[in-house]
């Protein structure tokens, strides 16, 4: 046994996921960030018919009708954006560049909003204040001096609207670039490039209305407390009425195990909760696949048995492959399975019982699926053992991807890709005019080779934290300084704009909380969560300065400036965001008649067609795809390596850190920790709280280090974690998935020993 001793900031937490462990936190955030009287009206307006979206994760809310829809994480990310605290030019002027890179990522955004344009001034090494016309007239000479358009990259975050994530787009395409990488390329990407090829399109399937009829869910690789905490009232609601949920995660999550819902007076008042998942698998990191070929090898034996257990119906009529898909599973070992997997054979078929005896069923999955060497065909496997009991176009049964930032999806279905479409391409040439380009662009990872190895020049961000995001530190700092131009819209300061190059310009934007006034008057914006519903969203609070511009407005400012004979009426197009979705619903007719529709409480669905069990693949039907072997990841046979998988923290929401704590996990006021298995500090010699070098053990490349503190955890063994971003200086830019291009950032394989 690890000797337990007091490590500084880590102690036991014992109390359920919510309940009134969530309301002090919201408390506490409220209490750092906002007007003690203004915040409760706000908070109450998050995520209702005539309110703002949340700015946090993207999954649907009830009807838009209940007396409050937000989570704890939800109002962190509502305090955040609509703190107090302001970044002034007074500010920049006392701080240099050099002594901000110095401060934390949570110090950073912790001073609060952006109120003006910024330059930075090499002379000074500070920022200093600029006129808007200046910095897009500043833009605009960059982008048209370059010799190629392709030189030029425009990455979007999640969080931007339907309406700028379009004009983004065709801005970029007219200029002449099909550059896009984006936050989806680093999350859910092996959805939407998986997906297509399985059932035709890269989303899920599922409304939350289904969640009322599965009679079985499977979890995989994800922590809904943290990364999508509203979905736990769906997941309370499943449980209280009897459902089983199967989890598998490396990591044993208090959300996944027991929920208080702070909207059930029972509960709270009782101090009770309720427990979520019936049965809690901890896989090691990188064993999904196996798991899966696993499940569905013991499902076809039970059919060869009896055949009684598939959907033949549905396979013969709605799929293509299963001879092959089947044989190929006949033709896997148990004993491999049980190696690789970590599980014996019994355990497995017990979860292909439950899924047997199930005739609606949900598979639910995140990041701990995606972010793998093999993330897209990982993806594949979840939809082959749906097709095998026919789950999907019935309720109560499908595919669900969760989805991290508020409208990720939604900006992918206007247009943010480098793989553009066909009937995008003449949509676009219909509705406006030009001819965009039709090769194919950079998605993130592409994108920063480019910036580091010199081929691109100037860097747009629409939001987000692009460099600390991607793996790779090292080089995409240096990259980034190499830049010609980096142009970064933002609400808050972080690291991606402090690394500057030869010109580095800082663009403030209304937050989601905002008011959005233009020349017709307040507008609303649009967004489309992870069930595909599309609604409106409007700001009500006040801007965090006269002047912050709308990152619609700020677009056209660009594009303005950058193409003197655009074919696109940009100051039209501003003026009522009418017309932005009349342009979007002319490229995209899935769109049709959006202006009515958002006009609608709760808004509208967009087309699904394998919810109407129509396939538009290639052959027309849902296809079985073949996993071969069971490695998801490059196998590890040494014994004393461990796979990494980086995870945030509860004080956490990507990229953004709004504390440092982790109190599910017990980790209190610190980031700097290693989760291990008990067994395994044992075998290698240490103890629970031991300053640890980590250090990655590719094949290939230089060895990567990072010292942290080790802390015994109830994790699988053979897996350790450590949180995201801080590890991501041990995952190599070129170490993820060939066919998505994510980097695999949930198994690294590495070393662990004592530091000096």
């Amino acid at each position: 046994m690890v000797q337990k001793r007091d490590v500084p900031g880590i102690r036991p937490y014992d109390a359920p996921a919510g309940g009134w462990g969530a309301l002090k936190a919201t408390a506490i955030a409220i209490r750092d960030q906002m007007d003690v009287l203004e915040a409760p009206i706000t908070l109450l307006h998050m995520n209702k018919p005539d309110g703002f979206d949340c700015p946090g994760c993207a999954w649907p809310d009830k009807e838009h009708t209940s007396t409050f829809q937000f989570c704890e994480n939800g109002a962190k990310a509502v305090t955040w954006e609509a703190t107090s605290k302001r970044v002034t030019p007074e500010f920049f002027a006392d701080h240099t560049v050099t002594e901000l890179l110095g401060w934390s990522d949570f110090h950073l955004e912790n001073e609060g909003r952006l109120t003006h344009p910024m330059v930075y001034d090499a002379r000074t090494d500070t920022f200093q204040p600029i006129e808007w016309d200046q910095a897009f007239a500043q833009i605009g000479q960059t982008l048209r001096g370059l010799g190629d358009p392709n030189m030029a990259e425009f990455y979007t975050s999640g969080r931007a609207s339907n309406e700028a994530a379009f004009l983004f787009q065709i801005f970029a395409r007219e200029y002449g670039s099909n550059n896009f990488p984006d936050c989806s390329n680093m999350c859910h990407e092996a959805t939407s490039v998986g997906l297509p090829y399985s059932i035709g399109i890269g989303k899920g399937t599922v409304s939350l209305e289904d969640f009322d009829h599965c009679e079985l869910i499977i979890a995989m690789g994800h922590n809904p407390g943290t990364n999508h905490p509203r979905m736990m009232g769906t997941l309370h609601e499943v449980s209280r009425r009897g459902a089983p949920i199967i989890v598998f995660n490396p990591l044993r999550e208090r959300a996944l195990e027991r929920f208080t819902d702070p909207q059930n007076p029972i509960e709270m008042g009782t101090f009770g909760s309720t427990p979520i998942a019936s049965t809690y698998y901890q896989l090691k990191v990188g064993a999904d696949a196996a798991v899966l070929k696993g499940v569905m090898k013991a499902l076809i034996e039970k059919d060869d048995a009896a055949h009684d257990v598939l959907d033949h119906a549905f396979i013969t009529e709605h799929t293509n492959g299963f001879e092959a898909f089947a044989a190929d599973l006949r033709a896997t070992a148990w004993e491999s399975i049980e190696a690789v997997s970590g599980f014996t054979r019994a355990q497995l078929a017990e979860v292909a019982a439950a899924y047997a005896r199930s005739n609606a069923t949900i598979i639910t999955y995140g990041m701990g699926i995606t972010q793998h060497s093999r993330g897209t065909a990982n993806v594949q496997q979840i939809a082959n053992l749906l097709l095998l009991k026919g789950n999907f176009g019935k309720p109560g049964a499908g595919i669900c991807p969760l989805r991290g930032h508020s409208n990720v999806q939604g900006n992918r279905t206007v247009g943010i890709t480098e793989k553009p479409s066909i009937p995008m391409f003449e949509g676009i040439e219909r509705t406006f005019g030009f001819k965009p380009p039709r090769h194919h662009g950079h998605d993130s990872v592409a994108a920063m080779e480019a910036i580091a190895d010199g081929r691109s020049k100037v860097l747009i961000c629409l939001g987000g934290n692009f460099a600390v995001a991607l793996p790779d530190p090292e080089r995409c700092e240096a990259g980034m300084r190499k830049l010609e131009l980096a142009v970064h819209l933002g609400t808050k300061l972080n690291r991606s704009h402090l690394l500057v190059g030869k010109q580095s310009i800082i663009l403030p934007v209304l937050g989601r909380t905002e008011r959005d006034i233009q020349a017709s008057g307040p507008q609303a914006i649009t967004v489309e969560d992870s069930m595909s519903m599309v609604h409106a969203s409007r700001g009500r609070l006040n801007p965090a300065s006269e002047q912050l511009r709308s990152e619609s407005a700020i677009v056209a400012g660009m594009a303005m400036a950058t193409l003197p004979a655009s074919k696109v009426p940009w100051a039209e197009l501003i003026a009522d965001y009418d017309r932005i979705r009349d342009a979007i619903e002319g490229v995209f007719p899935d769109f049709r008649d959006y202006n009515q529709r958002i006009r609608h409480p709760g808004g509208f669905r967009l087309p699904l067609p394998p919810t109407m069990r129509k396939w538009t693949t290639a052959s027309g039907k849902a296809e079985f795809l073949l996993f071969n072997g069971l490695e998801e990841d490059p196998a590890v046979t040494d014994k004393t390596i461990l796979k990494l998988t980086t995870i945030r923290s509860h004080d956490q929401y990507n990229t953004t850190i709004y504390g440092l704590n982790d109190r599910y996990r017990g980790v209190f006021g610190r980031r700097d920790v290693l989760f291990v298995n008990e067994a395994d500090l044992a075998e290698l010699g240490l103890a629970h709280g031991d300053l640890v070098q980590v250090e990655t053990a590719l094949p290939s490349g230089e060895p990567r280090r990072l010292r942290l503190t080790a802390i015994a955890h109830d994790i699988a063994r053979g897996s350790i974690a450590a949180y995201y971003p801080e590890a991501n200086g041990l995952v190599p830019l070129d170490y993820r998935d060939k066919e998505s291009g994510t980097p695999s950032y949930k198994s690294v394989p590495v070393r662990i020993r004592r530091a000096a």
